[in-house]
């Protein structure tokens, strides 16, 4: 199964384009909306020519029009859908989630429902940025995707999400790396240690945990806590042996007399 960058809807496929059993109607790309009595066909036709033209924002106008004028059409639910889409296709995220999620609320058991989920999560997505700034929209992404993996695990579009889960949960946690690298390096240990521990409990499985693990070793000896710092590098020796982060540690407690060392007792040691 193929994923695109730009999801399509089951509408803009071959199977149900087969289906149609009228002419595209041809529409000029500099064409503007009037606002009248349409048949239905007719106004769904326009906006999907449009949307192939790339012209977005009258095509989510046309589709919005089959729902106004037609609420009732199955039409009706389609043509949100395709609206939504082509907000999508013209990085208007905000109106796309919008429409999404009043399509969500009206058409629950929608064949189409899924796919839904997926462009709402995926608008998030794209809206993720690097982790020097908030991540309340990696947060969002996050949220949404889980809901099409939970929703929709046998989906054409679990997989994908999935992909996407996981890269979304190592943003977060290179934020929070990002953060304790701040405080370690302007001597605030209690801080830092406070994300670097977010990260190794809540993100273990991300690319970041070593490196996590190793800056707590730095903390803990900075603050003079060398059992935790002891009990730490034991974890990351036992988990990640041949990493530099792993060498960089136990260098760090050799070159105080110390050892890697397990305590039972430490949360570290209980959590791996």
């Amino acid at each position: 199964m193929a994923f695109y960058t730009r999801p399509l809807p089951r509408a803009l496929t071959a199977a149900a384009l087969a289906s149609l059993t009228f002419l595209l109607a041809a529409c000029s790309s500099d064409e503007e909306l009037v606002y009248e009595e349409q048949p239905v066909e007719e106004l769904y036709n326009r906006g999907y020519t449009n949307l192939l033209d790339g012209e977005n924002d009258l095509a989510a106008q046309l589709f919005d029009e089959v729902e106004r004028q037609h609420p009732y059409s199955v039409w009706a639910p389609k043509a949100q859908l395709m609206a939504a889409y082509a907000h999508y296709q013209d990085n208007r995220y905000d109106d796309a989630i919008n429409t999404l999620d009043r399509f969500i609320e009206l058409n629950p058991g929608n064949e189409d429902v899924a796919y839904a989920y997926y462009l709402k999560a995926i608008s998030y997505y794209e809206q993720i940025s690097d982790v020097g700034r908030d991540q309340r929209m990696t947060e969002l992404a996050l949220g949404s995707l889980e809901d099409v993996t939970r929703r929709f695990p046998s989906s054409e579009y679990a997989r994908d999400a999935q992909l996407k889960i996981d890269l979304a949960r190592d943003h977060l946690a290179g934020k929070h790396m990002t953060i304790g690298r701040y405080y370690l390096r302007q001597g605030e240990y209690l801080a830092g240690i406070n994300r670097f521990r977010i990260v190794v409990e809540d993100y273990q499985t991300t690319a970041h945990t070593a490196e996590a693990l190793h800056r707590l070793v730095e903390s803990y000896m900075a603050l003079g806590v060398t059992t935790e710092a002891q009990a730490t590098a034991a974890v990351l020796g036992y988990n990640y042996p041949g990493s530099e982060w792993y060498i960089d540690s136990y260098a760090l407690l050799t070159g105080a007399d110390l050892r890697p060392e397990e305590d039972r007792g430490s949360w570290i040691s209980r959590l791996f």
